[in-house]
Formats: structure tokens, sequence, C-alpha cells
């Protein structure tokens, strides 16, 4: 169905130490930066699927170059380039990794999922029905299902790379980085986000929230990994938007909702998807990097 990289032969003949197999990402070592390769896996719920999305990696490499870019003034990040001809690759190995990879300066990852909400959508509508809070942050009453949030909030998780990331209050971040690093983490997530919203905007797409990482670059704390991407944002067509009702949404908004209504308990191992649901999921994948290319070039 898809071509979803990279089996053990494939990492064997690309010819680089192969340093991390993320859900989604392979990272290898080059020296003092690393190649992300992006495949076309799907993980959702934090749990990694037998199926991909076809095109994936493309449209997750792209949307995070045009991001990074566009951010940089506000933020340094580790992106270097999608130049590959500089790696000595073997051909094939290069041909197949182009369109999908970065160049990256290599960092310590501080393992803090940063999280910045400005729509009651997803978990957050599920605890503010229950406790009118998100993250244990109170909201006013009488908010909808993807209701704008008075001003955009910081709901930040420790990262797991085996399960499920841990919601934890801002408080907890303080504890463990300090109320420097916490600020800053909080601020800058912030203030991309909001930067984010308002360019996505101008493409006719609603940023409804969004993940982000950072490392440590000597003193600098810098972004990493992707950035505003279909896999790490929720994004809402504006003509398709009301609030109190299911949006058909840019991102895996079909696999989220295929999987709420088989009743998946969210752990592995996961179930099959559907051919359909996959399909579905790569033409909003297609919207997203055509409607922001536009308006980041």
């Amino acid at each position: 169905m898809t071509d979803v990289l990279l089996s053990t032969e494939e990492i064997g003949h690309i010819g680089l130490p192969l340093l991390h197999r993320g859900k989604v990402r392979e990272v290898f070592d080059l020296g003092d930066r690393l190649l992300l390769v992006a495949s076309d896996r799907l993980s959702a719920f934090d749990v990694v699927f037998a199926e991909g999305i076809p095109g994936k990696g493309r449209v997750l490499t792209e949307l995070s170059a045009l991001w990074f870019r566009a951010t940089a003034p506000i933020a340094p990040n580790h992106f270097v380039s999608m130049d590959l001809s500089e790696l000595g690759l073997p051909r094939e190995a290069e041909a197949q990794l182009a369109g999908r990879s970065m160049i990256v300066k290599k960092t310590r990852r501080i393992d803090v999922e940063c999280v910045v909400r400005g729509y009651l959508a997803g978990s957050g509508w599920k605890e503010y029905q229950r406790d009118g809070t998100v993250c244990g942050i109170p909201l006013p009453p009488g908010l909808e299902l993807n209701s704008p949030l008075p001003e955009p909030i910081f709901t930040p998780a420790l990262k797991v790379d085996d399960g499920h990331d841990e919601n934890v209050p801002y408080e907890k971040v303080v504890e463990l980085y300090g109320p420097e690093t916490a600020a800053f983490l909080r601020d800058t997530s912030i203030r991309l986000y909001e930067f984010a919203a308002a360019k996505a905007a101008e493409a006719g797409i609603i940023l409804a929230d969004t993940k982000l990482e950072f490392g440590r670059l000597g003193d600098e704390i810098i972004v990493i990994d992707e950035l505003f991407t279909p896999d790490s944002s929720r994004f809402w067509p504006r003509d398709r938007y009301v609030a109190g009702r299911p949006i058909d949404s840019l991102d895996k908004q079909p696999v989220r909702d295929y999987l709420e209504s088989i009743g998946w308990n969210k752990e592995p191992p996961p179930p099959a998807l559907p051919e359909e649901v996959a399909a579905a999921c790569a033409a909003r994948y297609r919207e997203a990097v055509e409607r922001l290319r536009a308006v980041l070039r």
C-alpha cells in the first residue's frame, strides 16, 4: 500500500551509522550533525501501526523545512539542509532518501513535549466536559467542542520513547529544568504557535494545536525534530469550521476518528488500518502542504 521506510536491509545499503529508530523517523549519525529520514509510518496515540500513509514522509519533511526557515527569526532551530549530495551516499540510497530527509544540527534533547492549544479539541475537550479544565488549567464555562480558547495555553508533557507521553503541570517542568528554561520553553512555544497560526490563516487554515520539541546546542536552546506538520499539529480548513461539530481536518484526524469509533484501548498491538482510512489521511496531508507551501515560500 505504501513505501514504509526503512527495512533493516535498506538501512544497511545507506552506509551510515543508525543512531536511533523512532516512531516515524530514522536518525543517522553524521558526527556533529544528524540525518533525519521521515518514513511513511503512522503513529497514533503513541503507537506505531503496521500500515503507513502514502507520501507522508515527504510532506513532513517539506513542511518542516518551510517552517524552520520561516520561524528562524523567532527562534533558532536545528535545520541545515535537504541537499544530500555532500554525504557521498550510494546513488540508489540518495534517490530513495531525497525529499524525505534533512541534515540537522546535533543537540541534547530536552525531554518535554511542548504542547500549545488554541482550541478546545481532542483529549482537552473530554477533560473539559468532565472537570472544566484542560491539563489542569481552568477554562471558562460554556465552551463547545472545537471552540477557540480565550488565549493559547501551554500544556507540557514528559516525553516517553516507548509508550504514552505523560501530561504534567507547568510546575513539573520548572522542577525538572529550572524556572528560566521552563519559561523559555513555554514562551517560545506560544510565540511560535501564534506566528504559525497567523501564517496558516493566510492559507485558509486554523492551527488548532501543536507540539514542539527543543534541544540544547552548547548553551543555546533551539527548536528540533519537526515543526507544524500534520503529525505534530491539528489543521482545520477555515471554510469547514463550525464550533460544536467535528471538523474534517487536514491531519490524521480520519485515523483518530476511526480508532475512536472501534473502541480501541490505545495500547499495542494496534488494529489494522483500513486502506480507505489511510487514503483519506494521505489526501489531507497533501492538501495541507499544498495550501501552506503557497504562504511559506
